[in-house]
């Protein structure tokens, strides 16, 4: 028994003293030389910004980066994904970061001296600021490669925007982790809701199931001053938008989250004729399966129920899209404890999940894992929009933490993954 007390005794001590050497390094690699290198980057990613599919030159200034670290990296995976390896000189687990690279069709109203110069293509969502504070981390980690206990992967993935395609499946499906398989993983999303210093988590749900719909309601038309010879479309589109509400607000539990969205309609000719068809495109989001499962037959059979009523005919494309993002209630716990210690008690709020989709929910349908928000509110007291909004602004000064965050996520990681093989 005493030897077994002395053996874990001596173990704990080398942990800690590991980590109390590490974290010195973190703090002397995180120079201000090296933010000013990776916010340099997250704004020239900004003013060239490529779509889901299209992240090629992406792609090659992320290979060029890692190249220029000194980190080992891999090609091909769903056309311009990137895996960087860092192989620790100790052995161990394995451990994955990622960070998602591609930007959103829309035209940037900002005026930043960094503002997208391409039309109609912005960072709008933040992957920029993930993909150059990868690169952050990444750097650092190779510094300290040779303390490291297992191997660090370092994901850029493409077309996380693809709803509900995604990168993260077809880079799966490409072998990503075929020569490595991480016992863990992690992704870091910039936040606009939380000011800069705090980081957000959770267990279980952190993100939503987010599923699309296209519904074309076939009527017949005629004229204006005759509607008794007609089936108006936009009549009885307006019933089933109005009908559809009433899935969340009569069929779901109140303390259940679900959502349902009309984003786009198109119909009509001009003012004096019945319109003969109206496309509706719009969303679904939910948290828990069987929620979703109760919402979508609800959704089938109103919009059938409605338009038969009215004589009418509905063709619906329903999509399935990206599954909820389930975060590893242990891995979570890991998470906000490197929050507590790195950052201290106050920078670990409470927070709720989002209906928000994320593609990093089918990395977790496959591996353990994370995904946490960073607060990156602005401080200039302008209007912060939200993610996805044209004039979308993040605060640069989160960098240094996310760095330091991603880094000490890593290495408390395989720290965990050492102590369970030994």
């Amino acid at each position: 028994m005493r030897q077994l007390e002395s053996l874990l005794k001596r173990k704990i001590e080398k942990v800690i003293e590991m980590k109390n050497v590490i974290s010195k390094s973190i703090k002397e690699w995180l120079t201000e030389a090296l933010i000013n290198e990776i916010v340099g980057f997250r704004r020239d990613l900004h003013q060239y910004p490529e779509l889901s599919g299209e992240e090629y030159e992406t792609s090659k200034k992320i290979q060029a980066k890692l190249e220029e670290y000194g980190i080992p990296f891999k090609t091909g995976f769903a056309k311009t994904g990137v895996l960087g390896v860092i192989n620790g000189g100790k052995p161990g687990g394995t451990v994955a970061l990622r960070a998602d690279i591609d930007a959103l069709p829309i035209q940037e109203r900002n005026e930043h001296e960094f503002v997208s110069k391409i039309e109609g293509k912005m960072h709008a969502c933040g992957h920029d600021s993930h993909t150059a504070m990868l690169l952050g981390a990444g750097y650092i980690l190779q510094q300290l490669k040779d303390e490291l206990p297992g191997k660090v992967l370092l994901v850029f993935q493409p077309a996380e925007e693809l709803a509900p395609i995604g990168g993260a499946e077809q880079m799966i499906k490409d072998g990503v982790f075929a020569e490595d398989v991480p016992d863990a993983i992690f992704a870091q999303h910039v936040w606009p809701d939380l000011p800069v210093g705090k980081i957000g988590v959770r267990q279980n749900e952190m993100m939503g199931a987010s599923d699309r719909f296209k519904i074309v309601i076939k009527g017949s038309g005629g004229h204006a001053s005759m509607p008794h010879q007609t089936t108006d479309a936009i009549i009885v589109a307006n019933q089933v938008i109005t009908s559809l509400q009433t899935i969340v607000s009569r069929n779901v539990d109140p303390l259940d989250p679900a959502v349902i969205t009309i984003g786009r309609i198109e119909g009509g000719y001009r003012y004096n004729v019945v319109a003969d068809e109206v496309t509706l495109e719009g969303t679904v989001r939910t948290l828990k399966k069987q929620t979703k499962k109760k919402v979508k037959e609800r959704f089938f059979s109103i919009v059938k129920g409605v338009a038969e009523s009215f004589n009418a005919h509905a063709e619906i494309d329903y999509l399935d899209g990206y599954p909820a993002t389930m975060n590893t209630p242990e891995w979570a716990v890991l998470v906000k404890e490197t929050v507590i210690n790195s950052f201290g008690q106050n920078a670990a709020p409470e927070v709720a999940p989002s209906l928000g989709g994320e593609d990093f929910s089918r990395f977790l349908l496959n591996y353990p894992g994370v995904y946490y928000w960073l607060g990156t509110a602005i401080d200039t007291g302008d209007p912060q929009k939200p993610l996805h909004d044209p004039q979308f602004k993040l605060n640069e000064k989160a960098f240094p933490i996310g760095i330091e965050m991603m880094v000490n996520v890593a290495i408390n990681a395989l720290v965990k993954l050492e102590n369970e093989l030994t």
